[in-house]
């Protein structure tokens, strides 16, 4: 066990830990500090899908963790709450983006409030579509982790876009710290690969050029006419 846990550390659980920093440092003065404070006020939906979302981002870590301690047997164990999870993180979203919908109406956004419905609905889909891939491909071990290394990627998205109240001054925050950022992470793994490898996985390969595809049309299409249309349909589907 001692060799185990001085190996060099996986760049799974190094991403893993960005992550879950990413998330403290993201949502600190958003939903940490205030909800600590006793001044956020959400639906309980709201609180459920923050749960669901930060149990996976640990849950990530810790099972990073143990396959880096080589405690596969408890990797596994751990590993069927996963699906549970996911299924949490993607269900709740729902409720989430009609929390946001609602408040960015009364904030005087108008139809803009809308367009972000549409996509929590495909960053839900995207999510859970990887950690399905993920499942399914649990006995072979370079696929399944990249897989949920990917969804992963896409569930801290909108921690890296919280990073904007950090640093208001910076211009077009939905291209500098929702895509940019939050991709960064993809062209690392896509480089350390090749660094370590000389090859990059196709998995991570295919699946982080589809991440970044699906998040620069959401930039570049966001809130034009077809896509506050949309919005507008999915909200009313669900309420």
């Amino acid at each position: 066990m001692r060799a185990a846990t001085l190996r060099k550390p996986s760049y799974f659980l190094v991403f893993a830990l960005v992550g879950l920093a990413a998330t403290l440092v993201g949502f600190a003065r958003t939903f940490f500090v205030p909800l600590a404070a006793g001044t956020f006020t959400a639906p309980i939906g709201v609180h459920i899908h923050g749960a669901f979302a930060f149990a996976w981002v640990l849950l990530f870590v810790l099972q990073a963790a143990l396959v880096q301690a080589r405690r596969f047997q408890a990797h596994r164990t751990i590993g069927y709450l996963g699906g549970v999870v996911a299924l949490g993180v993607s269900v709740t979203m729902v409720p989430a983006g009609l929390f946001q919908v609602d408040r960015d109406l009364r904030l005087g956004l108008g139809g803009t409030a809308y367009s972000s419905m549409l996509g929590i609905l495909t960053s839900g889909a995207l999510f859970l579509g990887l950690v399905i891939a993920g499942i399914v491909h649990r006995r072979r071990g370079a696929h399944h982790k990249r897989y949920l290394l990917l969804a992963t990627i896409v569930v801290l998205w909108p921690a890296w876009f919280r990073f904007r109240h950090y640093f208001p001054s910076v211009p077009h925050p939905e291209i500098w710290f929702a895509l940019v950022l939050a991709d960064s992470l993809i062209v690392i793994a896509w480089a350390w690969e090749y660094y370590r490898y000389r090859r990059i996985h196709p998995v991570l390969l295919w699946g982080g050029l589809l991440i970044i595809l699906e998040q620069s049309l959401e930039v570049y299409l966001f809130d034009s006419p077809v896509w506050r249309q949309l919005g507008t349909i999915v909200y009313g589907l669900f309420t």
